[in-house]
């Protein structure tokens, strides 16, 4: 009976060091094909820091979730390179931002500021437009102020989903993420509601832009319904580019922002802006001076 026991430890402890061993060279090894698959976009000329890209700019780098080495025993080198793998995605995650449709800003309140006429056909043209891409949503997210959730309420009804999916987020209402580089004259909003402001939507970045978790599989789509300087703050964030430059960028009412991010926590950019989709005369992107339907 002693010996069965001395046995099967032993065997236990083999078959954990073998699968430590087996993460460790497959990590290695991946380490050395991505170097290798990256040589030919190397350049001899120094980069600055800012040009450097953040591979665990979500914290979610498998070494950032996992308990660190105790020590240097076999056996804990073992049960940190499981821990490793365990946390490792392999999901891509897809995030759709839309732009409101035109509306009017009338009176001081939100719920005044209803969608125009046109409006409401660009938020009609981006459904029909979500449709053909025949997309399975995992999550929608739309912000809690009128303009957004009009636009979501006619979009909606041109696209095939799950009524379980829908968030509402105050997170991502409009607002002056951070003051503009270079700066602009003809839009001063006070120094508190950048500092206000800016927190919350960088809050609203956190929740929505990070890499799937590693029980997800295959490839996940969020869509967005926000607002302009909110989706163009995002764009910065999540390209690594300054925040700053958010205002330096334009996208129509309606319009659809593509981003992908990778298991690997590279992020891409498919369309900004697009409204490629709409009529010329529905191209806009300021607050209208007057109602004219359309």
């Amino acid at each position: 009976m002693v010996v069965w026991i001395r046995m099967r430890n032993i065997t236990t402890l083999a078959v954990g060091t073998a699968a430590g061993l087996f993460a460790y060279y497959y990590q290695h090894f991946q380490k050395k094909q991505s170097v290798v698959n990256n040589s030919w976009t190397n350049s001899n000329v120094q980069l600055s820091e800012t040009a450097l890209w953040n591979v665990d700019w979500d914290c979610r780098e498998p070494h950032s979730l996992v308990r660190p080495l105790k020590n240097e025993t076999p056996q804990e080198q073992n049960r940190y390179n499981i821990d490793l793998e365990s946390m490792r995605t392999t999901a891509t995650r897809h995030i759709i931002l839309v732009r409101h449709g035109e509306y009017l800003d009338t009176g001081e309140k939100d719920v005044t500021h209803h969608l125009t006429d046109r409006g409401k056909k660009q938020s009609k043209y981006t459904g029909k437009r979500l449709k053909e891409l025949d997309i399975k949503w995992e999550k929608i997210v739309v912000s809690t102020m009128t303009r957004a959730q009009e636009t979501a309420d006619v979009l909606l009804k041109e696209i095939d989903y799950n009524p379980k999916v829908i968030k509402h987020c105050s997170f991502i209402r409009e607002g002056a993420p951070i003051p503009p580089q270079p700066p602009v004259g003809h839009w001063r909003p006070e120094k508190s509601q950048f500092y206000r402001d800016g927190a919350r939507i960088e809050a609203g970045f956190r929740k929505y832009f990070h890499r799937a978790y590693p029980s997800e599989k295959g490839e996940t789509y969020t869509l967005i319904v926000g607002h302009g300087n909110v989706i163009r703050y995002f764009v910065c964030r999540a390209l690594q580019f300054p925040a700053e430059a958010w205002l330096r960028m334009n996208i129509n009412h309606g319009s659809i922002t593509w981003l992908t991010i990778n298991p690997s926590g590279n992020v891409s950019i498919r369309y900004l802006g697009d409204t490629g989709f709409m009529p010329p005369k529905y191209l806009t992107n300021r607050i209208p001076r007057e109602t004219k339907s359309v």
